[in-house]
């Protein structure tokens, strides 16, 4: 793959879903964005945010892939099906393979969400908890977080190494209230949602707009706006503070 990728793409800057260290369609610079979840799909599912979070621990999903990994070996690097043959009778986690049509009131309900890899290292799923106000549990070695220079994703989320899967419920039960409430605090922002969101037309704050911020910074400009003397590529980090975090 490495030799077949034209010098014009190996100086571009990528902006790519495919979230992954060390990976060689990922090279240092590129924007990881947000999969795409549908907006207004999701607005329609809003419950009273004053609903209690009677859920501790929510997911939906596979925890094996029968049909392209029959063996278990591969799927999650069997990190899903730690969490199954781990926790499928824990109290305190609601997990299934089912997908019901209250899955999003579900997660509304839930104070933390699995956020494991499968195939790829992000899905939907971490959109669709930062949305929901659920703390997403990310349980996933190699990734890149989407605006990981904009979105404080420590200060949101739970990062739970691969390995630590057995873990779980002693990791999460260990987090003290404080800390789980400012979390909420956090997500409950509408300027954190609106960043991870592709809104049609577009509008100020959203994934677009957080697309363009990151390309400005790698553009040229005159020295009185950004740049420093001697300098002719932007810091990633330069520019209005009020761009990068709106929180």
């Amino acid at each position: 793959v490495k030799r077949g990728i034209l010098p014009l793409l190996k100086r571009a800057t990528l902006v790519q879903t495919f979230g992954q260290r060390n990976h060689v369609c990922l090279n240092e610079g590129s924007i990881t964005i947000p999969p795409y979840a549908p907006p207004e799909k999701m607005q329609s599912h809003l419950i009273p945010p004053d609903t209690p979070r009677s859920i501790f621990v929510y997911f939906r999903g596979l925890f094996y892939d029968v049909n392209n990994d029959p063996e278990g070996g591969y799927y999650a690097r069997g990190a899903r099906a730690s969490i199954w043959e781990n926790f499928k009778n824990n109290p305190l986690f609601d997990i299934s393979t089912d997908h019901p049509t209250t899955y999003y009131e579900d997660m509304q309900r839930s104070v933390f969400c699995l956020c494991p890899l499968g195939w790829a290292p992000w899905s939907p799923r971490l959109v669709e908890a930062v949305i929901f106000g659920c703390i997403p549990v990310i349980i996933a070695d190699d990734i890149v977080l989407p605006f990981a220079d904009a979105i404080p994703w420590e200060q949101i989320g739970v990062f739970v190494a691969e390995k630590d899967v057995p873990y779980l419920d002693t990791v999460l039960t260990s987090i003290p209230v404080e800390v789980i409430l400012r979390k909420q605090r956090l997500l409950a922002n509408p300027s954190m949602k609106q960043a991870m969101l592709f809104p049609q037309p577009a509008q100020s704050g959203d994934a677009f707009h957080q697309i363009l911020n990151g390309l400005a910074r790698k553009l040229p400009h005159e020295g009185r706006i950004f740049l420093k003397p001697g300098e002719k590529i932007l810091n990633w980090t330069a520019g209005p503070i009020g761009d990068l975090k709106p929180w």
